[in-house]
């Protein structure tokens, strides 16, 4: 089912004129709206009207999430906080969020790409979602909400946890469609297990899975065990939320890019030049519909290929391979970003800890386990175990506090943690996704 076929099918050169006339517009607005874009394209030799093509597009600076911080928290909004009818957030490389901003334009655009996102599994108005995405400042619970109801599906908001609760609903209120992390889904899938729950006597039909990463193994198990078909979507924040990119039912094999308002590339993360169709590596992105927070080239840090040939859906925009890595050192706990240095920044608080740890991160029934093994002082060590597990406890109550996740503190003796003449090794990833 595709939601907005006149979009949705348009022909490559049709696209490409659509792009290019959206991009001049976003480029030359921006220039005059956003200081930070102004002095970084005119260091770049931009000047305006130098978009003639969509090739000039290389010529452009990129943004990273570093300059998303350092114009914290309202610095990169293209209009006057009048305009602004939303303000969502996530994770940064530091104890401060990455803001981003919403006109009542960019809501409405947010909810028809959630619209085509869920269509690409062909939800309807007759079905029932599930919307166990998290609800708050995190993107994903409200984003499926609203597309779900431009639909004129009915939504359940019962965002994550409490799975029993869950599934009673899922019976009782004859849930079609789930939405949620895929770990989230194992889980659920686990806990009708123990309950006694045969999903075949449920209605649910398909789920759609992101904001961490997941493999097509771990897509056989959710399917096998749920009796459903599972999607595969992506989106992130910085550039809308989820909404840029789908898996369609008709082949599950890469995701459409919603190219009339998203321009994907690949560059070689090491020197930033353009890669080829076909290519693996870092995914880019150019928003050029967006209104309070348009992005230039953002570099997601994804790791991905772009797939040209057609699709048995009719659809005709270019598809993004699934995320296989990433070029930084960022991991996804539950569909919440983490960065070493936002773990470095809480322990660097606690007294009677040292700045040597390592990130310990497993799947333990189907959900992401993170421990922190850190080093505490000669002084510290020495004391009586309950003192030890105070700190620990302690240790533990402020990454939650800070960075928004629970996690289990190792701590362990001064000098064990293993040292390196280069960069240190964080992380320690021994999930098999």
């Amino acid at each position: 089912m595709i939601w907005n076929e006149e979009f949705e099918t348009l022909p490559r050169e049709a696209i490409e004129a659509l792009q290019l006339k959206r991009l001049r517009g976003l480029v030359d607005r921006v220039y005059g709206t956003v200081p930070f874009y102004r002095e970084r394209l005119d260091d770049s030799g931009y000047r305006p009207g130098d978009i003639r093509s969509l090739s000039d597009l290389s010529r452009l600076p990129f943004t990273t999430k570093a300059d998303l911080r350092d114009t914290y928290p309202f610095g990169m909004f293209a209009v006057p906080m009048e305009r602004v009818v939303r303000i969502h957030a996530s994770s940064g490389t530091t104890g401060k969020p990455v803001v981003v901003g919403y006109t009542r334009r960019d809501i409405d655009t947010w909810a028809e790409l959630m619209a085509r996102t869920l269509s690409c599994g062909g939800t309807t108005k007759g079905d029932v979602v599930q919307n166990a995405y998290g609800y708050g400042l995190f993107t994903g619970g409200l984003g499926a909400h609203y597309g779900a109801e431009k639909i004129g599906a009915a939504v359940i908001p019962i965002s994550g946890g409490n799975s029993k609760r869950q599934i009673m609903l899922m019976q009782d209120f004859g849930s079609t469609v789930i939405t949620s992390t895929p770990s989230y889904a194992l889980n659920l899938a686990e806990v009708m297990a123990e309950e006694g729950v045969d999903p075949s006597s449920l209605k649910l039909r398909y789920g759609l899975f992101g904001a961490e990463p997941w493999s097509e193994g771990m897509r056989k198990e959710i399917e096998k065990k749920l009796r459903i078909d599972a999607i595969d979507i992506y989106g992130l924040s910085e550039v809308i939320g989820p909404g840029v990119a789908s898996e369609c039912l008709e082949t599950k094999h890469g995701l459409h890019v919603f190219e009339d308002h998203f321009i994907p590339e690949i560059i070689d993360p090491d020197t930033g030049k353009t890669l080829p169709y076909g290519e693996k590596g870092e995914l880019v992105f150019t928003t050029i519909t967006k209104e309070a927070f348009p992005v230039i080239r953002y570099r997601t840090r994804d790791i991905s290929r772009l797939i040209a040939e057609p699709c048995a859906c009719g659809r005709t925009h270019i598809r993004m391979e699934r995320i296989s890595g990433r070029s930084d050192d960022m991991l996804i706990i539950r569909g919440v970003n983490v960065f070493p240095s936002q773990i470095e920044t809480v322990l660097m608080t606690v007294k009677g800890v040292e700045p040597h740890y390592q990130l310990i991160v497993t799947r333990q029934e189907s959900l992401d386990v993170l421990e922190v093994q850190v080093e505490v002082d000669e002084s510290v060590f020495t004391d009586a175990v309950k003192g030890l597990e105070g700190l620990a406890r302690n240790v533990e109550r402020e990454i939650r506090d800070v960075l928004g996740i629970s996690c289990k503190v190792k701590l362990v003796e001064p000098k064990t943690i293993q040292r390196s003449d280069g960069k240190a090794k964080r992380i320690i990833d021994k999930r098999e996704i």
